[in-house]
């Protein structure tokens, strides 16, 4: 465990280089400093950061798809890229040492949630562009533990994996945790009680601790909450055994919270905008990226003794938040409300539209098998139930539609919960 100061007295050497690196060998790094009216000089303290200019996705589509890159390519020796879902995907590329730092940085996360050379792990995330799927797959190889390359799909076969192999850990999205819970149940098979299956490698996608206890109590798995980008390099970061927040590794991340409209720093303790420089990349580097995630930062010593800063459950996103009638409204708080109510299952999907000069909001709940009724008087008072609980959090009146088990799409990747059909 390295004492704070150490750790503190290394970010700077670290973060010190990489500027200096920066300003010699990437244009678009010096003429950002040079608009800023900042150079190498300036950065005398970790406090000096703030000196320097933000990075966007913005950034990155001007320049697709290798312009930012500083490595020659005959050192590239990997290429991955986001989705694009939201836009024109993003290309990383990666240098050997990259691919290694990647590998290290979540095999010491998977290790601090107590994952070893004992554990089989199931990795369910996308193989190929996305991050996921290689990202978790190396990490488990480091740390010694054996690896079953499943990828997404095919969800029976992937219940068959665990049991017959003795499944211990699985990484992939917490919707997918459960897809795969409902799939076993209907081929006879308890997870909970049938299965090695002990822990959810689980993130890509806004998730709450009240999902967290559902996947634990009828599936009896651990969700061990990660975060990672595929801008960052991938998934990198997990909570360990005392699930007090996610370790980001100092010595690879430099972590900053600021407030998503002046970019200020926040108030310690006080939520905001997630902002990343990566200390230690080559092909691809980054200083202080606006990663859009809403998330507070810990920087006390954890329980397990590490000194590394934490952040809480990441709560929204500045681009995923919704605006209904002048409020904010979070993804992840609906998904916190709903999964107060004993009678609603695992999915649920918000349809915004706007009827006239005002917004209005739908929230279509899926049911429990034993909830879902005929009786049009207890679906009543389900929905009236529900509704309120959403009104006292959202301050937004919804409409509640309630569906039956199975109704609302499965997503083998990342859920999509909103379909905003306003025209602005």
């Amino acid at each position: 465990m390295m004492p704070k100061v150490e750790l503190k007295s290394l970010q700077y050497k670290l973060l010190k280089n990489l500027v200096n690196k920066l300003y010699d060998q990437s244009r678009f790094y010096r003429t950002r400093m040079e608009s800023k009216g900042v150079t190498p000089d300036d950065i005398r303290s970790l406090d000096d950061m703030a000196k320097l200019p933000f990075m966007t996705k913005k950034d990155y589509r001007e320049n697709y798809p290798d312009k930012i890159f500083i490595a020659p390519k005959e050192d590239i020796v990997r290429y991955h890229a986001s989705s694009g879902t939201t836009g024109k995907p993003t290309i990383v590329g990666y240098t050997r040492n990259d691919i290694d730092n990647w590998s290290e940085s979540l095999a010491r996360s998977i290790t601090s949630a107590g994952l070893g050379k004992h554990d089989v792990v199931q990795v369910s995330n996308t193989y190929g562009l996305f991050t996921g799927g290689l990202g978790f797959h190396y990490a488990a190889e480091r740390i010694g533990a054996a690896v079953v390359p499943a990828s997404t799909g095919n969800t029976e076969r992937q219940v068959e994996l665990i049991q017959d192999l003795g499944v211990t850990a699985m990484a992939c999205t917490p919707s997918y945790m459960i897809h795969v819970g409902e799939v076993a149940e209907k081929m006879g098979v308890s997870l909970k009680n049938d299965t090695k299956l002990r822990y959810g490698l689980l993130g890509a996608e806004p998730w709450s601790d009240k999902m967290r206890d559902k996947i634990y109590d009828s599936l009896g798995v651990k969700g061990i909450n990660c975060f990672g980008a595929s801008e960052l390099s991938g998934p990198l970061f997990s909570e360990c055994e005392h699930q007090q927040g996610i370790h980001f590794w100092g010595d690879f991340a430099l972590l900053e919270i600021v407030d998503p409209k002046t970019g200020e720093p926040v108030g310690a303790g006080e939520r905001g905008e997630m902002v990343l420089t990566m200390l230690q990349k080559e092909a691809f580097p980054l200083i202080r990226y606006r990663i859009g995630d809403l998330t507070v930062m810990d920087e006390e010593v954890c329980a397990c003794g590490r000194t590394h800063p934490r952040i809480t459950r990441i709560t929204g996103r500045v681009d995923d938040m919704l605006i209904i009638r002048g409020i904010n409204v979070f993804p992840s708080q609906v998904e916190y409300s709903l999964n107060t109510n004993p009678e609603v299952g695992n999915e649920f999907q918000i349809v915004v539209e706007r009827k006239g000069a005002l917004d209005t909001m739908m929230v279509r709940v899926e049911l429990k098998p034993e909830a879902f009724t005929d009786n049009i008087l207890e679906l009543n008072c389900i929905r009236e139930r529900i509704a309120h609980k959403l009104r006292s959090l959202l301050n937004v009146n919804p409409v509640i539609e309630l569906v039956g088990p199975g109704t609302l799409p499965r997503f083998e990747g990342k859920a999509k919960r909103v379909i905003d059909r306003r025209e602005i």
